[in-house]
């Protein structure tokens, strides 16, 4: 099994998507989640606590969102922040990293809603012929 710190120590320019073995796959997996796109999208307007990500992300469970976030937290694209209230609250928002994917993320995510209809109109004539 191939450990973190022995996969930091390969040069970023051994790294190539399109081999079977690239650990980068393991990110374009997390980074295309329907979940973590949304989730991503959402946090690049700021600190946002996580019953509020649950609202705004409409049909998440609250089991898959506290999964979501794990899993970007520990690839370094969002902080986690704890304060001592009661009830404790927690933040999310994005690390410097995580900033670098927003206007890529928000391509993606937008473009979407731009060309919905066009995808309809393909899936009717495809579905159409077959």
């Amino acid at each position: 099994m191939v450990t973190t710190r022995k996969l930091r120590e390969v040069p970023s320019d051994h790294y190539n998507v399109f081999a079977k073995e690239c650990p980068a796959r393991m990110v374009l997996d997390r980074i295309g989640d329907k979940w973590a796109l949304l989730i991503l999208d959402h946090l690049k307007s700021g600190k946002t606590r996580f019953n509020e990500l649950k609202r705004s992300v409409g049909g998440i469970s609250q089991k898959v969102l506290s999964g979501v976030l794990k899993t970007l937290e520990r690839d370094g694209l969002i902080y986690r922040e704890v304060y001592p209230t009661v009830p404790v609250t927690v933040e999310y928002s994005l690390t410097p990293l995580g900033e670098t994917l927003t206007e890529a993320i928000s391509a993606v995510t937008h473009w979407a809603e731009l060309h919905m209809k066009e995808i309809l109109s393909a899936r009717e004539a495809y579905d159409l012929k077959v």
